[in-house]
């Protein structure tokens, strides 16, 4: 994708954003969207505007063919995922935060064998600013049942190794 020279680039609209955030990066889509970033959070500028903290951004995906980035948010295991899917103009700096951001937040990230190459997947993610609590997540492989017993039993042991290396 080429740039738009800068005379012809257009700024989006200003979005407003919660006192100590400051917007770092920003663009729009092709349908009038205003996407954000701040230290904090992505922004999705919708009415109403859609706050998302780093730490519960899954996943960033660009897709140069299309100028799309697709933010999938963590969900909860059986329920469906929210994506975030949006063509952009000019993404400009927009990207590089979003990768920036995201993986700031990840604290510790393992995946864990527990039948043959399928297993789970332990991730801690903590708020940008370092204050708060670290998030623990599972993401299973295809296959993978948390339901199971024996999975449970796995994710557990899991999780209380990744928590003791990081000093919890």
């Amino acid at each position: 994708m080429r740039s738009l020279p800068r005379s012809l680039r257009r700024s989006p609209a200003p979005l407003a954003v919660p006192a100590g955030e400051r917007v770092l990066a920003s663009c729009e889509s092709v349908d009038g969207v205003v996407l954000a970033g701040t230290r904090d959070a992505f922004y999705i500028g919708s009415d109403p505007v859609v706050r998302v903290p780093w730490e519960r951004v899954e996943a960033a995906d660009w897709d140069s063919d299309a100028s799309a980035l697709r933010v999938s948010l963590v969900g909860a295991w059986g329920e469906e995922k929210v994506v975030h899917s949006h063509a952009l103009i000019e993404p400009g700096r927009l990207l590089e935060l979003v990768r920036e951001r995201v993986t700031a937040s990840v604290v510790l990230q393992r995946h864990v064998p527990l039948a043959g190459r399928r297993g789970v997947r332990v991730i801690g993610r903590r708020p940008s600013r370092g204050h708060g609590e670290i998030e623990w997540f599972f993401e299973y492989d295809e296959g993978v049942d948390p339901d199971d017993p024996a999975v449970a039993r796995a994710s557990a042991a899991a999780l209380a190794a990744a928590r003791a290396d990081v000093g919890l």
